[in-house]
């Protein structure tokens, strides 16, 4: 058995192009040798800053073709489809033969059994593979047509031993690498794989990424440990780090103590996005001046590290300046710079937003019982951050710096922390703000955005939502069930659509309403399997609820799931079942029932306790309010077992006198429509 390398060396690759780049590689070279029948133990690919790596193991060095019988056209068709047939198998039309099958009689050919030399064919297939490699962005350079993610300067490509020689635009494959790639002056010829690995490991580069990874988490703990620091161990810097170094080396920097006096998310987001570096804390988490940069050279005459000092001593300044200057500016005075901002072409500026907000929050704080002035304040400047410096360079600290500004302004901390966490949860995965300002805030800004764009018809399709609705559905429910509110989100809805009409905004999809409820009902579903519902206990609630209740929806799925193995559960379930089944049984044979019973046409005491017992669980249902205990109303329904046992024990309900069959039979639709008030029993499995 044979093995494939393969080394694409290149211009610096971005880290956000090396992730697919590999898994498009592996997935195209593995589609290929399943195409084309060519066994394979593995194909694994690699890749570095500046190098795309495959390697494949288990190959044999030829393969075979089996004979077999190819049919072609039918016999009588025309001259021209028959030549063609033969041609396409270089073959003359008098070699064909005919041959009777199901379908009639066709012309066949027999090809004979055929060995192929596995090098010769990989020559053929590496340039077609490499031709499907699709980018996510590429580009030309120089004189040459060859598009790629960077440059590409050399290929080096070996089978079995030997170089795979094939021309792919302007290279020509060799068995040659650069063993210095920093100057690419020096050329070393490799045999196989674990020679390639050799030269690299001489110069300390570490080929495989998770490997590297591993290696870069494992130093940046140790150093932290050995200092009795913590370091903020941020996943997907952790990836980006692991894509642009290949030879790391973690080096510890330190800044002016005095940049401490900037709110931490400043610094933090500066030290991760501009310079990649990794924020050290101590053990009292809390931002030292201190950081972790991982650098691809070794420093022993500490010239890296002191290059970047320099370079975050800079970044900080002009932070402290922005800082500074934006943390005087009036936040009320800056809600009219957001007249500057567009919310949407057709949705007006976030000024209007803002607005609209304001008049929402009002009406929310009725529904909520909190202070109607906090919350209008708190959403006319929710927004006001958006028009500072801070902002402009680092989107991601929106409302962040907005709680920091209001602080330095004298605000109160309920309102300053509302303009932060009204974003949260930041997420589908995140966490809700459990501050009812915060979560009031958060409750109308989604509405606001679900019924603007709704209303203009720009909703999310199958396979694209531009403008993430299904987040501000998902994260508004969240706000809604993670902190238990009882909101009505029905009139928020109509609220917010007349907003929109008394700023002149044209909505014109009449049925908004409908369709927002609908979506926020899917993604209540969503969320329910998340949580491990079952699907027949989601069918059921889904199916029976009406409104705006999502809470409810919700609670009442998580209950049911909870206590679906319960006796309590099971006697339920069992109770409608029997009953059921008879109605299902003689519906063929009944007009449509209606669920009214006559008691005066009850002969027995079984069908009067039956009915009794009806009568309870609907007194139940009335008095219950919008937080109804679910379990508790799992109880009286599963109370019903004894009184459906005694019923159908002792009565038949096929009774001769047909009044008074009809009548049992509304008894049991009577019993049926009252289960369906709490779910649909019917979608329940084993129904």
């Amino acid at each position: 058995m044979a093995e494939f390398f393969l080394e694409l060396f290149t211009e610096e690759i971005p880290y956000g192009l090396q992730s697919e780049a590999r898994s498009n590689l592996k997935k195209n070279v593995e589609k290929v040798f399943e195409d084309k029948k060519i066994d394979f133990n593995f194909v694994k690919v690699f890749s570095t800053p500046k190098r795309l790596v495959l390697f494949s193991e288990g190959l044999p060095l030829a393969i075979e073709k089996k004979s077999e019988s190819i049919r072609g056209p039918r016999v009588g068709a025309p001259d021209q489809a028959i030549e063609g047939f033969a041609r396409s198998h270089n073959i003359e039309k008098e070699n064909l033969y005919k041959k009777k099958i199901d379908k009639g009689e066709f012309y066949f050919i027999d090809t004979k059994s055929v060995k192929s030399d596995l090098y010769n064919l990989l020559e053929q297939l590496i340039p077609e593979t490499l031709n499907s490699l699709v980018w996510k962005k590429s580009m030309r350079w120089s004189n040459h047509e060859l598009f790629w993610g960077r440059p590409l300067k050399s290929i080096c490509s070996i089978f079995n031993g030997k170089p795979l020689v094939f021309n792919y635009f302007h290279l020509t494959s060799s068995d040659m690498v650069f063993s210095d790639e920093i100057l690419e002056e020096k050329t070393k010829k490799i045999k196989n794989f674990k020679d390639y690995l050799s030269v690299l490991k001489s110069s300390g580069v570490i080929l495989d990424h998770d490997q590297r990874r591993e290696n870069i988490k494992k130093k940046l703990e140790s150093i932290a440990n050995t200092k009795g620091f913590e370091v903020d161990l941020d996943e997907k810097l952790l990836d980006e780090v692991t894509n642009i170094v290949d030879n790391p080396h973690v080096l510890m920097g330190k800044f002016d103590e005095k940049f401490l006096k900037i709110p931490e998310e400043i610094l933090i987001i500066t030290m991760k996005k501009h310079q990649k570096y990794f924020p050290i804390f101590n053990k009292n988490k809390e931002l030292i001046n201190f950081f972790f940069v991982v650098a691809n050279l070794s420093d022993k005459k500490g010239l890296i590290k002191l290059g970047n000092e320099r370079v975050i001593s800079a970044r900080l300044e002009d932070a402290k300046f922005f800082w500074e200057n934006n943390k005087k500016k009036n936040l009320v005075k800056q809600i009219n710079k957001l007249k500057t901002i567009l919310f949407f072409d057709t949705l007006g500026t976030i000024y209007d937003k803002t607005q609209r907000l304001r008049k929402l929050g009002s009406m929310i704080s009725d529904q909520l019982n909190i202070s109607k002035e906090k919350v209008e304040i708190t959403a006319s400047i929710c927004k006001s951050d958006l028009v500072s410096e801070l902002v402009k360079e680092f989107p991601d600290l929106q409302g962040t710096m907005g709680k920091y500004f209001a602080l330095e302004q004298g605000f109160e901390k309920n309102i300053a922390d509302a303009i932060c966490e009204h974003y949260f949860p930041l997420g589908i995965h995140g966490k809700a703000s459990k501050k009812i300002l915060s979560s009031a805030i958060g409750i109308v800004d989604r509405v606001d955005t679900l019924v603007g764009f709704f209303g203009i018809n720009e909703k999310p399709s199958s396979s694209k939502d531009p403008f993430a609705l299904r987040r501000a559905a998902i994260t508004l429910l969240k706000i809604i069930l993670e902190n238990k509110i009882e909101v009505k989100l029905n009139d928020l809805l109509k609220n917010s659509a007349e907003l929109y009409r008394e700023q002149k905004i044209n909505l014109t999809n009449e049925n908004l309403i409908e369709e927002i409820l609908l979506f926020l009902k899917e993604r209540t579903k969503n969320l329910l399997k998340d949580k491990g519902v079952k699907s027949d206990i989601i069918e059921a609630v889904l199916s029976s609820h009406r409104g705006d209740n999502f809470l409810s929806l919700y609670q009442k799925g998580l209950v049911l799931n909870k206590y679906y193995k319960s006796e309590s559960y099971q006697n339920m379930v069992a109770s409608f079942k029997r009953v059921s089944s008879i109605l299902n049984q003689e519906k063929s044979d009944n007009k449509k029932l209606i669920g009214q019973p006559d008691s005066i046409l009850f002969k027995t005491e079984e069908e009067k306790e039956l009915y009794e017992k009806i009568s309870e669980i609907r007194k139940h249902f009335s008095i219950r309010s919008r937080k109804e205990d679910y379990e508790e109303t799992i109880k009286y329904l599963s109370n019903t077992v004894s009184a459906t046992n005694n019923f159908f024990e002792n009565v038949i309900v096929n009774d001769e006198n047909s009044d008074i069959k009809e009548n049992r039979l509304e008894l049991l639709k009577m019993f049926c429509q009252t289960f369906n008030i709490f779910i649909d029993f019917s979608k329940l499995e084993g129904i």
